[in-house]
């Protein structure tokens, strides 16, 4: 209504949460359309399972085609396993999930949309009708067709629509003007709705007391009802995730390892996961990790990307100069790789974390030995870069001798740990 003076909050975008708020009001008041774009890390999860998950195992492998019926993802809902699935692994939830113990998808997007302070309070009825606990009536009999699926709660703005449509004879567009009032909470409004809703119920033949009743039913939910929409596009998510876990753990927990690989918290809790799903993990490997973790023979991989000081880089490096052959030792390791990308400190974290095991030495020699294997490495390629040979037509490296790892005792079983944690 009338030209817009004030263009300030429109390139306030982001500043804060207020002025967001305050931004998007304009956006809408000026005919524009706003939509949120969510980053969900479970997206990227989910296409890593089904990439582990047709390297490993079905090779046609498409989690569009997974059913919404299997009973083993509904029982490891109803057990509360529901460590990294997706809007299920809260404490609160995990407790909710387990006592609704769901049979169906409608039973996890309800959660998911009822899982928020205010719906939360109607969580207990909400499982009581599903198993029986509570009787469920209907205020009028046009209710039940929309109630019903939800067991008499009203859990999603389309529910209130509904109601406001078939019960009071509002069109589509009434029904949101309704809804924006109510949720917006904008309180000089909420009286005049009041009074056309009932009065449109009287209308279509209600009773003007049943119709204030059915108002003083819907209005709460109104207020903080969640789009049906958008709790169908999560319940599918949580049930993709719930569906990986219960059917491929070890695909699944391979890839939740490496959305978190940066993040030594939740990589504690996920390893602590897999341990409690008795899965093995296999240390990193110098010879055998790629950057993520992965499925190897029945275990999970640890990915050289999880390894703190080891980079995209590095990793980059190893993993193309291995393609000629594994490595066999440290000095022939630092022999083959560029140490400008492979540095010292990458190297101190691979041996502490144990990505070297697999090359002669215990860790306390590769450690006292690293200095003499860089040289060595640089040596060699200094040698290349100025095209020396031996006497005898050989490069350089026939002539340069390897360094003998040092002789000493391997580290003590504490600080062996402490170094993996490190």
């Amino acid at each position: 209504p009338g030209p817009i003076t004030d263009y300030a909050p429109l390139v306030r975008l982001g500043d804060d949460d207020i002025n967001t708020q305050y931004s998007m009001e304009w956006v809408e008041r000026v005919g524009l359309l706003k939509m949120d774009f969510l980053g969900l890390r479970n997206l990227t999860v989910i296409d890593a399972a089904a990439r582990e998950i047709r390297r490993t195992a079905e090779p046609a492998f498409a989690i569009d085609d997974i059913p919404l019926d299997d009973a083993k993802t509904y029982e490891l809902l109803s057990a509360g396993q529901t460590t990294g699935v997706f809007q299920l692994e809260s404490a609160g939830m995990r407790r909710y999930i387990a006592e609704l113990k769901p049979t169906r998808i409608e039973d996890i997007i309800a959660m998911v949309a009822l899982y928020r302070p205010g719906p939360m309070d109607w969580i207990p009825d909400f499982i009581a009708g599903k198993h029986g606990r509570r009787k469920i009536t209907y205020l009028h009999p046009k209710l039940v067709p929309i109630l019903e699926e939800t067991y008499a709660v009203a859990v999603y703005q389309e529910q209130v629509m509904q109601i406001c449509r078939d019960l009071a004879g509002y069109t589509v567009g009434q029904a949101d003007a309704l809804r924006k009032v109510i949720g917006k909470k904008i309180k000089e409004k909420i009286p005049v709705e009041r009074a056309k809703f009932v009065k449109g119920c009287v209308a279509n033949g209600l009773e003007a007391s049943l119709a204030e009743r059915i108002w003083q039913f819907i209005e709460p939910f109104a207020g903080y009802g969640f789009n049906k929409a958008h709790s169908v596009c999560y319940g599918l998510l949580a049930y993709r995730t719930a569906w990986l876990k219960a059917n491929y753990p070890l695909a699944f927990m391979a890839a939740l390892l490496t959305s978190v690989k940066g993040n030594t918290d939740k990589l504690v809790e996920y390893l602590a996961e897999c341990a409690s799903l008795r899965l093995s993990i296999l240390p990193p490997d110098v010879n055998e990790s790629t950057t993520d973790f992965t499925v190897v023979d029945g275990a999970i991989r640890f990915g050289l990307g999880a390894v703190k000081n080891v980079g995209d880089g590095a990793i980059a490096e190893l993993i193309a100069k291995r393609a000629d052959g594994p490595y066999h030792s440290l000095a022939g390791l630092c022999s083959r790789i560029d140490t400008r990308l492979v540095n010292r400190r990458v190297l101190e974290s691979m041996i502490k974390g144990g990505a070297l095991d697999s090359l002669p030495g215990n860790r306390a020699q590769q450690l006292a030995g690293l200095e003499a294997a860089l040289d060595y490495g640089q040596q060699l390629a200094r040698d290349r870069d100025l095209g020396q040979t031996s006497l005898f037509g050989g490069h350089g490296a026939g002539t340069l001798p390897a360094p003998s790892l040092p002789g000493c005792a391997d580290l003590a079983p504490a600080a062996r740990l402490s170094y993996e944690r490190e």
